[in-house]
């Protein structure tokens, strides 16, 4: 059963350009042009109840745009969507009462007072029983291992408990889909640890659908299975994260230590076209190998008697990624420079 439905969803934003200096400040006085930009364009997906799918993209890409039409924040230019069987921007209650939004660079927290206040004004906006709120909030203070950090002022809080304690004001009323904005933004390796171990719990306990923004691949691999790539406003892939790779290009990174240091040409001479240099520190090369040359390649290694060791690895998953952004790029005529600037662009009209 589909949780979430979109359909052709798009959304655009007009604004204005000055140039700096008086005389223009003078001139847009009396005449603006209005320009427009496409955050999304015509963008349609499903999302099953109980998944767990990653919303990912560059910046700009029209990521938050989307989880802002999805929760009713925003209203579309055009398109359809349906979340939990409602129109999102039509903001009805019972819709409201059955997500909750984490953004890693806001907060609901009252910031000098104890997190336990703040929790206890959601349970009353939320009209929670007293036991099932107090049920609740023990079990995920103690998933999160923050019970005994329940009655001191946020301000003094580290950003990492902050975070935990911003998780369990949004699902204590127990949200059947949770919107998660760039969750461990910020946090130290333990702390961004801790979250994705309880996002993945909570999703496998509690059935509820989880859809998760984030610049960090760590998140989207420990927490999700599916992911769903935008670039340019439009959907690039959607998927299995593990079938990421074969769409976009498979490869290996086999590292490769010598007995003398070598040079790049002498390299390719040596491997043909069946490797990619990737990084290159004197005696030592990374290589970038399609996952049907790794025999190959494997083979010469042995064979040669300059290599002294060498080690096959996966490709980190960021670099798959960033291919779908360079192919959409090139797909939409835009050098780097240009994708750069619409993205930053993008992103200041998203705020």
């Amino acid at each position: 059963m589909s949780i979430i439905e979109v359909n052709n969803l798009s959304k655009t934003f007009t604004y204005y350009e000055k140039k700096a200096g008086l005389r223009h400040s003078w001139r847009h006085l009396f005449h603006r042009e209005e320009l427009e930009r496409h955050a999304v364009s015509q963008i349609s997906f499903n999302i099953e109840q109980g998944e767990a799918v990653a919303f990912i993209g560059p910046n700009g890409a029209g990521k938050t745009t989307t989880l802002k039409m999805l929760t009713g924040i925003l209203h579309p230019t055009s398109g359809h969507a349906s979340v939990l069987g409602y129109t999102p921007w039509e903001r009805a209650k019972a819709f409201k009462r059955n997500f909750a939004i984490v953004m890693g660079q806001k907060s609901q927290l009252w910031w000098d007072l104890p997190a336990n206040e703040s929790i206890y004004l959601n349970k009353c906006i939320y009209d929670i029983e007293d036991r099932i709120y107090q049920d609740t909030l023990d079990e995920l203070a103690e998933m999160l291992d923050v019970t005994r950090l329940l009655g001191v002022q946020v301000r003094r809080l580290s950003l990492g408990e902050r975070m935990k304690m911003e998780i369990i004001a949004a699902l204590i009323h127990q949200p059947k889909l949770l919107f998660l904005d760039e969750p461990t933004l910020g946090l130290d390796y333990a702390s961004q640890k801790k979250v994705r171990q309880f996002l993945r719990s909570y999703n496998e306990q509690k059935q509820a659908t989880i859809i998760l923004t984030s610049h960090y691949m760590k998140d989207i691999q420990d927490v999700c299975s599916r992911a769903i790539v935008i670039a340019g406003g439009k959907i690039a892939f959607d998927g299995r994260i593990d079938a990421m790779k074969k769409a976009f290009g498979d490869y290996k990174r086999v590292k490769v230590r010598f007995y003398e240091p070598w040079k790049e040409e002498e390299v390719y001479q040596w491997l043909g076209a069946h490797a990619v240099v990737h990084a290159h520190h004197g005696d030592t090369l990374d290589l970038q190998v399609e996952h049907e040359a790794i025999k190959t390649v494997s083979r010469r290694l042995i064979e040669h008697s300059g290599v002294e060791d060498w080690s096959i690895e996966e490709e980190p998953i960021e670099e798959s990624i960033e291919r779908i952004y360079v192919q959409q790029s090139k797909e939409r005529g835009l050098n780097v420079g240009q994708e750069q600037s619409r993205a930053a662009e993008l992103q200041s009209l998203e705020a």
